[in-house]
């Protein structure tokens, strides 16, 4: 071939405005994928976890209200000496977790105190006032009971 006769080639950038256009748009991916990386944990994991264990945590604390209630409103008269035991079931784990139930408090403001490692969800032991007061706690492992001696 006559170079004379060869037409002039021009360089084209085709190939490098591809690269260009490659390298931006895997910039842009990558940085929403570490961000949704470092999201998806508190957003898909945490939060409905904790939610979880706050409703349960409230069921729980009802439940046991309910059966402190119940055993100390047996009637009773001065008189005659009772003791009763009740045996009761609660979940071993809320949400994979362990968690520890407490009875504080004094008089009309005693509350029954359910706590993991996360939430905590207290409800007032109502029922029994100021005549009657209970106290303790317990976990979630095992079989728990309840115990009331009168006088």
């Amino acid at each position: 071939m006559n170079p004379k006769t060869m037409k002039k080639r021009k360089l084209g950038d085709n190939g490098v405005s591809s690269l260009i256009e490659y390298i931006i748009i895997s910039s842009i991916l990558m940085t929403v994928l570490i961000i949704t990386m470092l999201t998806v944990s508190n957003v898909m994991i945490q939060q409905p976890s904790e939610l979880l264990s706050y409703y349960s945590f409230a069921d729980i604390a009802n439940g046991v209200s309910t059966r402190i209630v119940e055993v100390y409103a047996i009637p009773s008269d001065s008189s005659t000496t009772v003791s009763i035991t009740s045996k009761f079931d609660i979940p071993d784990t809320v949400a994979g977790q362990g968690y520890t139930v407490d009875i504080v408090g004094a008089g009309t403001s005693q509350n029954v105190i359910v706590s993991g490692s996360g939430p905590r969800s207290t409800v007032y032991l109502a029922g029994i006032g100021g005549s009657r007061s209970a106290g303790g706690s317990t976990t979630g492992a095992g079989v728990n009971k309840i115990s009331y001696n009168y006088p």
